[in-house]
């Protein structure tokens, strides 16, 4: 019983660490959104060069990213007072974000270290092929129906409509088209993908690589015993 809850609590562990990694690299990872520019045509589109976009996009970032930056001003884009609490609400999930990954991964961690020799490759197999499943699921459903997606993520997680931007009053919404996000989504669960893929690959690798060694065991004591 008391494995089984260890084992629970130990995938749940490993799957926060994969999400938040996944996330903290997608949200810092300006490649993205500077590639964005040019294929959604955000330069043309707000008649501003690329260059100061994403000099307004890295001051935000920094906002969101780090608490010692408590106001947001960006010198291109002004803010409403609603936009400026929604900018804010942001900067906190990622700041919780952040202490996630670091939970997790220590915990994480310490399930690792926990495991070795409780010969729990079969539990880790089904983990890894079971998150692989779920995340096709979630990668095709924002391909099908991001809207209702991104409708519901704000619903959740934010309790107001301070999100609903209007151009008028806080045109930075002009920068980060919808599409831009649906991109976001797609990286934050293509990375979880690709690190339960490794995972499973690792384990299917260290089951094979033991069973020479059990085998030749096992046939040394059978000669032992004649």
């Amino acid at each position: 019983m008391k494995q089984r809850l260890v084992k629970v609590l130990g995938f749940i562990l490993i799957s926060l660490f994969i999400l938040s990694l996944s996330i903290a690299i997608t949200i810092n990872f300006t490649p993205l959104y500077s590639f964005d520019i040019n294929y959604l045509n955000i330069s043309e589109n707000i008649n501003m060069s690329k260059e100061q976009i994403l000099v307004n996009y890295r001051i935000l970032i920094a906002y969101l990213n780090y608490p010692w930056i408590s106001e947001l001003t960006m010198p291109d884009f002004s803010s409403s007072e609603s936009g400026l609490f929604h900018f804010y609400e942001v900067k906190r999930l990622f700041l919780i974000n952040y202490s996630i990954l670091l939970i997790s991964g220590m915990g994480s961690l310490g399930f690792l270290l926990y495991s070795r020799g409780k010969k729990l490759q079969k539990s880790f197999l089904l983990f890894f092929k079971t998150g692989i499943l779920v995340l096709l699921s979630i990668i095709v459903a924002v391909l099908i129906s991001f809207d209702a997606i991104f409708l519901l993520f704000h619903q959740t997680f934010f309790n107001n409509d301070a999100w609903l931007f209007n151009p008028a009053t806080d045109p930075i919404i002009e920068a980060l088209p919808a599409e831009f996000f649906m991109h976001n989504f797609l990286l934050v669960f293509g990375l979880s993908f690709s690190f339960l893929t490794i995972g499973l690959i690792v384990t299917k690798y260290k089951k094979i690589k033991e069973v020479p060694v059990l085998n030749s065991s096992s046939s040394r004591n059978i000669k032992s015993k004649k």
